[in-house]
């Protein structure tokens, strides 16, 4: 036993020395190869474009001339592993030097077997399963013989106006954090060279879901002590998880296009954070620095590479620009060699250049797309997904039996509860919600779908055709219901209404939905409301009418699946929320780890509140309903100090599941700084455990506290713990939690 744990710890010892080797060995072939290299060349390393690109006399180039000139480094196929293969051929047989193509795709949530939107699977704080998610889209992007993914985003998003907070996993550094390592880990792999793995990209860097009034695109504009203890922290938890490369985001940073900001790119990033990968623009982002009046696009192109910005994806700036830039000596040479050296480098530890065909080899890999096995996985996510918002008078779970209605324009489809970003999604093997309620009651009852309204009261032309009015639609459904012992009202936005580009000023229910509510409401049947969204939305009105609500997302490929599970009871929801519901749209943005305002309550007339509404969010953080009832013990501590940096305490609360069902919670730790050298949040999540318990089981929950949990970046940016007093909350969310007091020395 001695000799294997000797050997055991030889390993890991040596893993340090053998990185170097391999550093040393990659830094001699890359520098080999670049001798070789034209400036030409190394510019097209620097390229990344799906189609024709510009070309160097203004005059477009077809792709595959492209990639034979040694003109475009990267290129994006797409589901096509023919077309991979063809190009990636091209490249490595018919271009002088035969460099391998890196060959990107968005693969956001899944290739074909589609998972719940980030920001539901983010509600299961499941770690492990998420970070599973990544690595079945890994499996199948891989066998078509994609190689880099543009994910995962992990922009904090505080505002739900913005239609891509759908993408991150909602408004909390810490959890952001986790799940970005975790999907890192996903996607990359122990060995980013097998030809299972991708390379991945952090995005959007930086600050992309700070935009002012949650318009897409929009200016960002915070403080350093803001970016550093709130956004910037899921960005840097997938550096540290090895990440390869990040992409720039479309907003300024202190006043600079993040594409174009040097302090950013390089100073934050590569001298503060270490990162060794390559920074790639978003979409043409560098020639759209012109937009935000940084000059014309040799400009612009001059900033971006002088910043750090190491491949511009699709604007043409680099191959329209550099050459001249470099003649002009606005660019030096080394700054061109560093951008195509970073790129390179990822090509090598994909071990593209040991064999460029890794990942256009084995057709018959996908066989295994969309297997039993990766459903099985898509389901359990998206089960832990779903979260119960409202059961009061206990109408679920539903018994799988009777006559039920569904109703609802998210009712029967398929492809809108896929979500945004799935543009490689097959409708089969997917159930609507309408269609897997009836295969779960089968022939013990009569399921019964009805449209009752449109997405919105404006009708849509289809076709040519305008759809049917709600009036007309709102009858029918009516008529159904009558015949209902229960209702299930299936509501919420399409999955084009969420994404890029999909602000929504009123991000609340249409009206029309509202109306087909209240009108089902009337019938005074059961109604279990179930709201099919990309964002949070503003429920107020259905809270106040409804005794049941279910949130569950767009789910992916077995989102139908999954809602039926949680409707009749197959699966008890556990899913808690990881973004803050308003009450009202004019509350937004809100989020539960704020500092406490100048006079924030007392008796005063001149508090900080509105005086035609409540503070408090429909809905806080961490909240989430299970079928069973879980209660919270009294909290205890293994002592009531810490002394520096090195000690530690343990923090234990007993939790015991009192109702009548086995359940998973998931407990959480939030702690304050009750007086600092800056003001500081009223609770910020530090950690949390998914536990199982059966019905009648008890858990002691332990979480260790020591330093690292109390550290903030200060007025001066320094990361540091002060000595004083803090607040140890623990809960089921945000909310409701029970406080112990620590002193730090």
């Amino acid at each position: 036993m001695k000799n294997v744990i000797i050997s055991f710890l030889f390993v890991f010892a040596a893993l340090p020395i053998f990185a170097q080797k391999q550093d040393k060995e990659m830094d001699r072939f890359i520098s080999s190869l670049m001798k070789k290299m034209t400036l030409e060349e190394k510019i097209g390393q620097t390229i990344l474009s799906g189609g024709n690109i510009p070309g160097y006399n203004g005059r477009p180039v077809n792709r595959d001339d492209a990639i034979r000139q040694g003109l475009l480094g990267t290129t994006s196929i797409g589901d096509n592993f023919d077309e991979s293969l063809r190009v990636q051929k091209i490249a490595a047989e018919e271009s002088r030097l035969k460099i391998p193509l890196l060959l990107g795709l968005d693969v956001i949530h899944g290739l074909h077997t589609i998972f719940p939107i980030p920001l539901a699977s983010s509600t299961s704080w499941n770690l492990p399963l998420i970070e599973r998610s990544a690595r079945i889209a890994a499996d199948e992007a891989t066998a078509y013989g994609i190689n880099w993914t543009w994910s995962p985003m992990v922009d904090i998003a505080r505002d739900c106006r913005w239609g891509r907070i759908a993408e991150g996993a909602g408004e909390d550094p810490y959890l952001g954090g986790q799940i970005a390592a975790a999907m890192v880990h996903g996607y990359q792999g122990k060995d980013l060279s097998a030809d299972t793995t991708l390379l991945c990209c952090v995005k959007h860097f930086a600050l992309y879901g700070g935009a002012e009034g949650g318009r897409d695109y929009n200016t960002v504009d915070m403080s350093r002590v803001t970016m550093y203890n709130y956004y910037l922290p899921p960005y840097k938890a997938a550096v540290d998880a090895g990440v390869g490369s990040v992409m720039s985001s479309f907003n300024v940073v202190d006043g600079v296009p993040a594409t174009g900001n040097k302090w950013l790119l390089t100073n934050l990033l590569r001298s503060q954070w270490g990162f060794k990968g390559f920074v790639v623009s978003d979409a043409n982002s560098i020639c759209e620095m012109s937009i935000h009046g940084l000059g014309d696009n040799e400009d612009v192109s001059v900033l971006a590479m002088k910043a750090g910005l190491d491949m511009d994806l699709g604007g043409g700036g680099y191959a329209n620009t550099l050459k001249k830039a470099l003649q002009e000596k606005r660019v030096t040479m080394s700054e061109i060699d560093q951008a195509c050296r970073r790129v390179l480098e990822a090509k090598y530890r994909l071990g593209l250049f040991k064999d460029p065909y890794t990942y256009t080899k084995n057709k018959n890999r996908q066989k295994d797309v969309l297997s039993p096995a990766h459903l099985s996985i898509a389901q359990q996510l998206a089960d832990e997904s779903i979260v119960l918002l409202k059961n009061t008078e206990h109408v679920l779970p539903l018994r799988p039996q009777g006559n039920v209605v569904v109703v609802g324009p998210m009712g029967n489809s398929r492809s809108e509860l896929i979500g945004t970003w799935a543009n490689s999604s097959f409708i089969d093997p997917s159930r609507s919600v309408y269609e897997a309620v009836k295969e779960t009651v089968g022939e013990n009852g009569q399921v019964v779908y009805t449209q009752g309204c449109n997405f919105t009261e404006e009708y849509s032309i289809k076709n040519g055709q305008f759809s049917v009015p709600t009036d007309s639609l709102l009858k029918g459904a009516l008529k159904a219901a009558c015949q209902a012992d229960v209702i299930i009202a299936a509501v919420g936005e399409p999955s084009g209404w969420t994404g890029e580009a999909s602000s929504r000023q009123n991000p609340s229910l249409p009206e029309c939905q509202k109306r087909m509510l209240k009108a089902l409401k009337a019938t005074g049947k059961p109604v279990v409301v179930v709201i099919l969204a990309g964002r949070p939305l503003v429920l107020t009105e259905e809270d106040a009418e409804f005794s049941t609500l279910v949130e569950g997302w767009h789910g992916g490929t077995m989102a139908g699946q999954a809602m039926s599970d949680v409707l009749f009871g197959k699966v008890n929801p556990s899913a808690k929320l990881t973004t803050t519901f308003p009450r009202y749209v004019g509350q937004i943005p809100i989020y539960y780890n704020h500092l406490n305002t100048g006079r924030p309550s007392g008796d005063f007339w001149a508090t900080s509140k509105y005086f035609d509404g409540e503070n408090t969010p429909l809905y806080p953080f961490g909240y989430g309903l299970s079928y069973t009832t879980f209660d919270y013990g009294k909290p205890t501590l293994s002592k009531s100090e810490l002394n520096g940096e090195n000690d530690s305490l343990t923090l234990t609360v007993p939790i015991t599941n009192t109702g009548n069902r086995e359940g998973k919670e998931i407990v959480q730790l939030y702690v304050r700084d009750v007086a600092a050298s800056i003001s500081r949040p009223v609770k910020e999540l530090k950690g949390f455990q998914k536990i199982y318990l059966a019905k009648g089981e008890t858990k002691d929950v332990r979480f260790t506290i020591g330093a690292p949990m109390l550290k903030f970046y200060n007025s001066e940016l320094k990361y540091v713990v002060e000595p004083g007093e803090f607040e140890l909350m623990v809960g089921a969310n945000s909310r409701d939690v029970q406080t112990l007091k620590i002193q730090y020395k």
